[in-house]
Formats: C-alpha cells, sequence, structure tokens
C-alpha cells in the first residue's frame, strides 16, 4: 500500500477563534502544522503518494502540491456537501489501497503502523474513552466488524470504542462506496465518508481495530483545541522523544 488520502475540505466553522483565515490543518504545534505532520508521518511508514481533498480554503493545501508525491484534489461542493462526498470525488485517483485520515487530527505514528501491518484488508480505528466531547462512538458485532456509529451513545446498543479518523480502505471497498453513491447520490452528497461506511456493512466487513491507549484527538472546536495544546501534544512529544 502506497496511497494515503487526507480529507481537508471542511469549513472549520467551529475553530474561528483558533484558525483565523486558515483551514484546521494548519493549526500548529511546536512550529509544525497538522497537516505537515500527517504528510510527515506517512512518509516514514512507507506511503509515497498523498492525495489531499481539499475544498474551503484549497490554495494553502495546494501550495504544498510538489510535483511528486502531494496532490489536491477540489471538492467544488464542499460549503454544501460531507466528507464522503469528497472522498467519493477523488474516484478517478484512487486505483488501490489507502489509508484515509482526517486533516484535523494529532496523534502519534503508531496509529498508521498498526493499520498498515493489518492483516484485515478494511479497518476503521478506534480508541479508548477520550472524554474530550463530540465523540463519534462504534459499536461492532460479535465479530468486531463496523455495525453502527452515532454522536449519542444511547443510540447504540453497546459502544466499543471511539472513531480516530484513520482507516484503511481496500478498493474494492472504495468502489463498493462509489457503486452506492452513484444510486443515492442526493444522500450520499450529505454524509460524512464514517456515515458512508455503515451504508455499505450489508456488503463489506469492516473491522474496528481499537488501541485502548493511543495518543490522539481531532481538533474540531475551541475546546479540543485547548485540550491539545494542555494534554496531547505533551504527551505526545513525551512519546516521540522515548
Amino acid at each position: 500500500m502506497n496511497t494515503a488520502v487526507i480529507l481537508a475540505a471542511g469549513l472549520g466553522s467551529r475553530l474561528i477563534n483558533t484558525v483565523s483565515i486558515k483551514p484546521k490543518g494548519f493549526i500548529e504545534f511546536g512550529g509544525h502544522t497538522l497537516i505537515e505532520r500527517s504528510i510527515n508521518n506517512l512518509k516514514s511508514v512507507g506511503i509515497s503518494e498523498i492525495i489531499i481533498g481539499t475544498g474551503y480554503l484549497s490554495g494553502y493545501y495546494e501550495a504544498l502540491e510538489d510535483n511528486k508525491s502531494i496532490f489536491c484534489v477540489k471538492n467544488h461542493l464542499f460549503a454544501s456537501t460531507g466528507s464522503f462526498f469528497t472522498l467519493y470525488n477523488l474516484n478517478k485517483y484512487l486505483h488501490e489501497d489507502f489509508l484515509l485520515l482526517e486533516s484535523d487530527l494529532l496523534y502519534e505514528k503508531r496509529a498508521l503502523s498498526v493499520l498498515m501491518n493489518h492483516h484485515k484488508n478494511d479497518v476503521i480505528l478506534a480508541s479508548g474513552n477520550t472524554g474530550s466531547g463530540d465523540e463519534v462512538f462504534i459499536e461492532v458485532n460479535k465479530n468486531n466488524y463496523l455495525f453502527a456509529l452515532s454522536k449519542n451513545q444511547s443510540d447504540l446498543s453497546k459502544v466499543y470504542g471511539e472513531l480516530v479518523g484513520i482507516s484503511k480502505i481496500s478498493i474494492d471497498t472504495y468502489q463498493t462506496l462509489c457503486e452506492w453513491a452513484k444510486k443515492k447520490m442526493d444522500k450520499a452528497k450529505q454524509l460524512h465518508y464514517e456515515e458512508a461506511l455503515v451504508k455499505i456493512t450489508v456488503k463489506k466487513d469492516i473491522y474496528v481495530e481499537k488501541i485502548e491507549d493511543l495518543i490522539w484527538t481531532e481538533i474540531d472546536t475551541e475546546a479540543h483545541y485547548k485540550r491539545a495544546f494542555d494534554y496531547i501534544y505533551p504527551e505526545l512529544l513525551q512519546k516521540e522523544n522515548e
């Protein structure tokens, strides 16, 4: 597996006081942006092609293109569509299995290594309870395959873990997603990518791998940013220096 996709089209409207006029992927910790950290992490585990699905303020990401390993594809409907449509928008460019990441993540590299070396073809990464707020909770079936997910725990029979926002997707499953979307495009345009994955679980088994003690956070709100700055980044820095 040589390819990774980073979804980076979102408006970041809940972070306006933090990111100002930049996309969420350009939040900095220790002098490095989130997107730079992801790119470096991906290259360190052997990823040679990184496709960034852009939308809002796409020029920031386009400046990272190097005509070799990084290129961008813009979702021109980013303001009215969910993250799945940004992923679907890449269908002309994806021809092999790939890692899938959200752009607003601060995480330890172990997350990528676990997925790269996993024996299953399709894997969603989960963590233990973070208490970070705005979590997406995952329910699995008896074989640890994705069954349902929700931000409301009461919607699920049992919570297995929290969605991290890093997955491994086979090209066969991606094509199944695209085929489903073509038949239900109006609905597909409004979904986040993880919601779309649930839609095809009747056809595809998507394994959920949980790393209980993974150091990570998404940065989608002001509270997330404060938690990342006060706790997650110091923990990550200590881990990296061990």
